[in-house]
C-alpha cells in the first residue's frame, strides 16, 4: 500500500515555499535572540518582510488541485483585502501616517497570513511532518531558555528583573507573557496531536510547560487559558447531565485553587485579584481597565471616528502604545504619526496604584486597541477575518480552543499584536487544518 507521499508528484517550489514560511515565522519568534546577540533592532521588523512575502510566493507557485483549500484560501484573501481598506480608510479620515497603516494592519493580520500561507501549501506527509517538527523544536527551545534562565542564572532575583523568566522573548517587556503562552499553546497541542508518543511522556511535557508558566508568574496566561476552554465547552454544550456534572467537578477546582493560592507559595501571586473592593462600576480596575473607552472619544471630530476610529497607531493597540516610541528614530523618518489620547493613557495608568500590578487591568487590551484605532468598522472586519479561519479552518475542537484563548487574551493585554505569540498560535491553527486533510486523503489512498 503506497503512502500519500508516495502517489503525490514532488513540484516545484514546494520545499521553497515550506522554507520560506518556517523562516518568516523564525524571524518572528526569534528577534530578541538576535538583538542579544548585538544584532540590530531593525531585525525586530524583518518578519513584516518574509510572512508576506512566503505567502505571495505560495499563492503565486502553489498549483494545488484541491477546490476545497483554494476555495478557502480565496475565503482569507477576501477577508484580508476588507481589512486593509478599513485600515487605509481610517488612515486617511484620520492623516495618520502610511507607515502606521501598513504596520497596524500587518500586527493584526499577520497572524491570518500565516493561516492561509500554510493552508494554500498542498503539503506532502514529508514536508508536514517537517514543518511540525521544526514549530515543535521552536517551542522547545522556548522553554529550554525559561528553564535555563530560571534554574541555572536565577534572574528573577536581580533587581528590576523580577519578570525576567522570557524564554526566547528576552528583552521584552512582556516576554515573560509571551513565553508563557507559547508554552502553554505547545502544551496543549502536544498532548492532543502526538498521539504517537506514550500518553506518560505527553503528560510530562505539558507539565514542564504548566511549571513555566508558574515560574515566569504569568498569572493571566492560566486565566486565559481556562477561559477558552470554558467558553468551548459551552459552545459545544448538547447534555445537559454532562453539564451539571462539569459545573460541580469545576467549582470543585475553583475551590482547589482558591485554597491553594493562599497556601502554595509558587501561586500566591494570584492573590493580587481577589480584591471584591476594586471591582464594580466604581472601583479602580474597572475604571482603570475602560480608561480607554472614555478617554479615546473626547477626541472624536466627526461622526466616521466611531464607524473607523483615531487612526492606526494612534490609541492604545501595540503601534501606539509603545510601538512608535520606542523605535520612533526609525519610524519618524517614514512618516510615522502619534497622536496624545496614547500617552494620557499612559498617565492614567502611572496615576493608578494598580496600574503596575498586574496586565488584567490594564487599558491597553487588544480589543481596546482595535477599537479606538480602527472604530466600530475595524472590530467588524476584524472578527470577519476570525470568522472566516473560525468556520473554515478551525476543524478540531483544539484549533477552536486556541481561537478562544486568543480572544480572551484580547481582553487582557496586547497578545493579538505580539507576533512572537500569534503567529504561534496561528501555525499550531494551520498545521490542525493540514493535519486533518492529510489523514482524509490518505485514508482515501488506501482504500483505492
Amino acid at each position: 500500500m503506497r503512502t500519500l507521499a508516495e502517489t503525490t508528484p514532488k513540484r516545484e517550489g514546494y520545499i521553497t515555499n515550506s522554507s520560506l514560511t518556517l523562516f518568516g515565522l523564525g524571524t518572528a519568534l526569534f528577534p530578541r535572540v538576535f538583538t542579544a546577540l548585538k544584532i540590530p533592532t531593525a531585525i525586530n521588523f524583518l518578519h513584516f518582510v518574509t510572512i508576506p512575502l512566503a505567502c505571495g510566493s505560495v499563492l503565486l507557485k502553489s498549483r494545488s488541485k484541491d477546490l476545497k483549500q483554494i476555495a478557502i484560501s480565496k475565503t482569507i484573501l477576501l477577508s484580508l483585502f476588507l481589512f486593509l481598506i478599513v485600515v487605509f480608510i481610517s488612515a486617511l479620515l484620520n492623516e495618520a501616517g502610511v507607515v502606521n497603516a501598513v504596520l497596524d494592519y500587518l500586527l493584526l493580520a499577520e497572524p491570518f497570513i500565516v493561516i492561509l500561507t500554510i493552508v494554500s501549501i498542498p503539503m506532502t506527509i514529508e514536508i508536514y511532518q517537517r514543518f511540525r517538527k521544526w514549530i515543535l523544536q521552536a517551542a522547545m527551545i522556548n522553554m529550554l531558555f525559561a528553564y535555563v534562565q530560571k534554574y541555572v542564572f536565577h534572574m528573577e532575583k536581580l533587581e528590576g528583573l523580577e519578570d525576567n523568566i522570557k524564554g526566547i522573548f528576552i528583552g521584552q517587556g512582556a516576554g515573560h507573557v509571551l513565553g508563557g503562552s507559547v508554552a502553554m499553546t505547545f502544551a496543549g497541542y502536544y498532548l492532543v496531536t502526538a498521539k504517537t508518543k506514550p500518553l506518560w511522556f505527553r503528560i510530562v511535557i505539558f507539565l514542564a510547560c504548566f511549571n513555566h508558566i508558574i515560574i515566569s508568574d504569568t498569572k493571566q496566561v492560566l486565566l486565559s487559558f481556562i477561559a477558552g476552554y470554558v467558553l468551548l465547552y459551552l459552545i459545544n454544550i448538547k447534555d445537559i447531565r454532562k453539564t451539571l456534572i462539569y459545573l460541580i467537578l469545576g467549582s470543585i477546582f475553583l475551590s482547589v485553587f482558591y485554597w491553594a493560592i493562599y497556601n502554595i507559595e509558587y501561586l500566591t501571586s494570584y492573590t493580587v485579584w481577589i480584591r471584591p473592593e476594586i471591582y464594580g462600576p466604581d472601583g479602580e480596575a474597572t475604571r482603570l481597565k475602560l480608561a480607554t473607552f472614555r478617554l479615546v472619544p473626547q477626541y472624536f471630530h466627526s461622526p466616521f471616528n466611531w464607524l473607523f476610529g483615531l487612526g492606526p497607531g494612534h490609541t492604545v493597540g501595540r503601534l501606539g502604545g509603545w510601538m512608535l516610541e520606542t523605535y520612533w528614530n526609525l519610524l519618524a523618518p517614514l512618516g510615522a504619526t502619534i497622536h496624545p489620547v496614547s500617552k494620557e493613557i499612559w498617565r492614567t495608568v502611572a496615576a493608578s496604584w494598580l496600574g503596575d500590578q498586574s496586565s488584567l487591568f490594564s487599558p491597553l487590551f487588544g480589543w481596546a486597541g482595535i477599537w479606538g484605532d480602527l472604530g466600530f468598522m475595524g472590530l467588524g472586519a476584524y472578527f470577519y477575518m476570525a470568522f472566516v479561519v473560525w468556520r473554515y479552518v478551525c476543524v478540531t475542537d483544539f484549533s477552536k480552543y486556541l481561537m478562544l484563548t486568543v480572544f480572551v487574551f484580547g481582553l487582557i493585554f496586547s497578545q493579538l499584536e505580539e507576533p512572537g505569540y500569534s503567529l504561534f498560535v496561528a501555525s499550531m491553527i494551520g498545521l490542525g487544518w493540514q493535519d486533518i486533510r492529510i489523514a482524509t486523503q490518505t485514508r482515501f489512498l488506501s482504500n483505492i
